[in-house]
């Protein structure tokens, strides 16, 4: 099937019948590799009539926008890459104003509003501020998507309640929907929805179904009559074909690259000579090998033959390479790129000269407090250049972590990594959603619900327990908690119950990482790390909790025993010594 997204447009903008045309629009429909990461977008924007450089402000807008979403990360979901886009447009119309002599005038500064559209996949994406307008058109039906942030005063008088650059903040609408082949998106400026009928536009798109360019004209001409006395832009975009769920570029190479023979030590493969097996599993063989026109030594990896017909699982395995390229941090693993065309299904990656984590903890059972902040700190480095791609690691374990000769510590496993930008692509099978190894797991996966990054946080704050140690907060009951009230019933335990001399500072700020409920964990990891090296002041502050709260078994217990002792005392008062 392989069909690609493809769209039919129309477009027109008047001036009207005012001196200059404050609106302005846009379309881009990138290559094939963009058209499937990044999606079509259409923006339209429109200037406010009180202001003499809002036309500036509107072209900056579109073109600014049109322009930086296409240059943000592959990794980013949509709605990210366009709100980080819009929120940067926005603070620089917001800046030119204050640096202009409209400063204390809102409505003369630089200031529009705006409507954008992105198509990604089969999805539609749309963002929002101001009264230009977003509709759908479904057989006959036409459907306002947007609201207009306009405030109604008293008969005719209005004022924008929200626009691009009236704040140095942005409150922008989103929302996301399914569309198929043949629905119709219409993005107008007020010029025209204010003016021309629903009907009419129905009826000219059904006339003119070919000709979208005149039809966008005709009803522009339709506004004019009804006495609009604004600019006039309006958009047409009908979806002609989707993607179909194999035409994802990661799942043609899943089809496309046969799998490689068995390899052994000594062979010649691809240009590598095979030094020796690293590893094997049901799911992958890794073996040491060195490549003939460089010498590097290098890691290379195929797949288990035993998964051939698993597409979920090979479009994983060629995401962790995916992923791997986009992520440059010394503590994130390197893919090693090669520049001879590649015939069969594997990957390779640079080799480390070290040992994984969980061997250096069996080296070293009891590591001191500086040694393993700086292991923490190295790890927290790698997991951030996760983050700030949109990425979570989900699989984040001592046997994923390496640290090398010269004590760099590097994350080497993106298995289970949950990507947004490429999760939004339809694929024609049911995405795997591996969590990890149950231990290091955050609670929350254990419900069945969604991970975020403080998952990972989580994660990394078992880790940092198991260090100081050897055990884990909540031994082995978390894996065993199906429902919310059954984690409630857990509590931690603290660290200074084995290492006493582990600050009491540090202690908490382990358990805020390792909360059950993820909202109370921290929300970035560079906090976490901070309290790992810095005694929070309200941590210091914070009085013991009472033992009810701590240990509400042993409470009881102290205070049933309290009430037998003080039972026996009455007893003996009353009737003597017991015998």
């Amino acid at each position: 099937m392989n069909t690609k997204l493809r769209i039919t447009t129309g477009q027109y903008t008047d001036k009207g019948h005012k001196d200059i045309n404050q609106d302005y629009h846009g379309l881009y429909i990138p290559d094939d590799e963009q058209l499937e990461s990044k999606g079509i977008a259409i923006a339209l924007a429109d200037g406010i009539s009180s202001s003499e450089v809002s036309q500036e402000a509107s072209k900056s807008a579109i073109t600014g926008f049109l322009a930086d979403y296409y240059c943000t990360s592959e990794a980013w979901s949509v709605k990210k890459s366009a709100q980080q886009v819009l929120t940067a447009i926005n603070s620089w119309l917001h800046a030119q104003s204050q640096r202009s002599e409209y400063r204390f005038d809102k409505d003369r500064g630089y200031v529009c509003t705006m409507s954008a559209l992105i198509l990604k996949s089969t999805t539609a994406h749309l963002f929002h501020v101001g009264d230009t307008r977003i509709y759908r058109l479904q057989g006959n039906s036409l459907e306002q998507l947007t609201q207009d942030h306009r405030m109604r005063i008293a008969g005719e008088k209005s004022y924008l309640s929200r626009a691009m650059g009236i704040n140095n903040y942005l409150d922008i609408d989103y929302q996301s929907l399914h569309f198929e082949t043949g629905d119709i998106f219409l993005l107008m400026t007020d010029g025209i929805h204010e003016f021309a009928s629903i009907s009419f536009m129905v009826e000219t798109i059904k006339i003119h179904a070919n000709e979208l360019d005149i039809a966008a004209q005709i009803i522009a001409s339709e506004a004019m009559k009804q006495g609009s006395n604004d600019n006039l832009t309006i958009q047409i975009v009908r979806i002609d074909e989707t993607p179909g769920p194999d035409a994802s570029q990661l799942y043609r190479q899943v089809n496309e690259l046969p799998f490689p023979p068995m390899l052994d030590a000594r062979m010649e493969f691809e240009g590598y000579r095979i030094l020796r097996e690293i590893h094997a599993s049901h799911r992958s063989h890794v073996y040491l090998a060195q490549d003939k026109d460089t010498q590097t030594i290098v890691v290379l990896k195929t797949p288990s033959v035993d998964l051939q017909g698993n597409a979920a699982h090979l479009e994983r395995f060629l995401l962790e390479e995916w992923i791997a390229r986009r992520i440059s941090n010394p503590h994130v693993l390197k893919p090693f790129l090669q520049k001879r065309k590649r015939n069969y299904f594997y990957n390779v990656t640079e080799y480390i000269e070290g040992v994984t984590l969980s061997q250096w903890m069996r080296d070293h059972p009891r590591p001191d407090l500086q040694t393993v902040r700086n292991i923490i700190d190295q790890i927290a480095k790698g997991l951030r250049a996760f983050h700030r791609l949109e990425m979570r690691h989900q699989d984040l374990r001592p046997k994923n972590i390496m640290i090398d000769s010269t004590g760099t510590v590097k994350i080497i496993d993106f298995g289970s990594t949950h990507v947004a930008g490429i999760n939004e692509v339809e694929a024609p099978f049911e995405r795997e959603n591996l969590l990890g190894t149950a231990l290091y797991s955050a609670p929350e996966y254990f419900l069945g619900e969604a991970g975020t990054s403080r998952s990972d946080i989580y994660s990394l704050g078992i880790i940092t327990y198991q260090l100081l140690t050897g055990k884990f907060p909540y031994g082995m009951q978390v894996a065993k908690c199906k429902y919310a009230a059954e984690q409630k019933k857990l509590r931690y335990d603290s660290i200074r119950n084995y290492e006493p001399a582990i600050p009491i500072w540090v202690d908490e700020a382990i358990a805020k990482a390792v909360q059950v409920d993820p909202y109370k964990r921290y929300p970035e990891l560079s906090e976490f790390i901070f309290d790992l090296f810095h005694p929070n002041r309200s941590f210091l502050n914070k009085t013991r909790p009472p033992l009810i709260e701590r240990n509400p078994v042993l409470f009881w217990k102290s205070l049933s025993l309290l009430f037998f002792v003080i039972i026996l005392v009455l007893l003996e008062i009353h009737f003597g010594p017991l015998k």
